[in-house]
């Protein structure tokens, strides 16, 4: 499928999927990116972890985690409750805040090597006994950062063949966006805020723009 096709299908929907509207599912990224953003934008990231965010941080994450599938009967999240994502949170609010400025326009060896560190930080903190998926934790760099697709089923069987996520899968993706800029580029969509449903100044980044294609594209047939 054709970039723009897939890009503007994921925006209007098809069959019973209604699309990007502020009710539906494919908004649960937009509330979430808001939020960790906010902190960063704050310069305050510390905060996310402080006693009077933790649990409105756990229940963000582990919302858009549920909304995109990755609670379910097959996996260990289904068996954990949102207080499971602590150490996470407190992870996070210690990463370099350099994570919300990487995008796919800008995945050079030092960028890459700053991806690579916090999925094994996300990896730790998840705890190896939980055994975390590259799924699990793109999705989970794709919701707080913005800065990578999440390498689910769909992406996996799309044009991309992102499989697991290392130096060669990120400079695929590097690859792609380059070769398809232009089309990329031309999409300006702005996050929705919660309370009033309107756009806010927040764009989408161009990682997010690579998943959505990624995502129709590898939709079963």
């Amino acid at each position: 499928m054709d970039i723009k096709t897939a890009i503007d299908t994921y925006l209007e929907g098809s069959g019973k999927n209604k699309g990007r509207r502020p009710d539906e599912r494919y908004t649960s990224f937009d509330y979430c990116y808001n939020y960790f953003y906010s902190f960063f934008r704050e310069n305050k990231i510390e905060e996310l972890a402080a006693e009077n965010n933790m649990q409105v941080s756990c229940l963000q994450l582990g919302f858009f985690l549920a909304s995109w599938g990755m609670i379910r009967a097959s996996s260990p999240l289904l068996e954990k409750s949102v207080r499971y994502y602590m150490p996470l949170i407190k992870s996070i609010s210690e990463m370099d805040p350099i994570l919300w400025k990487i995008d796919a326009d800008c995945y050079n060896e030092e960028n890459i090597e700053i991806l690579l560190n916090c999925k094994n930080q996300i990896f730790d903190a998840l705890g190896k006994e939980n055994n975390p998926t590259d799924t699990r934790i793109t999705k989970i760099m794709l919701g707080v950062f913005g800065n990578i697709p999440a390498y689910d089923t769909n992406v996996k069987n799309s044009s991309l063949k992102l499989k697991t996520m290392d130096r060669d899968s990120i400079l695929k993706i590097k690859d792609f966006y380059e070769k398809n800029s232009e089309i990329i580029d031309s999409y300006e969509i702005y996050t929705y805020d919660f309370l009033t449903s309107k756009e806010t100044d927040l764009k989408y980044t161009k990682a997010k723009l690579v998943d959505m294609y990624g995502f129709i594209d590898g939709m079963p047939k």
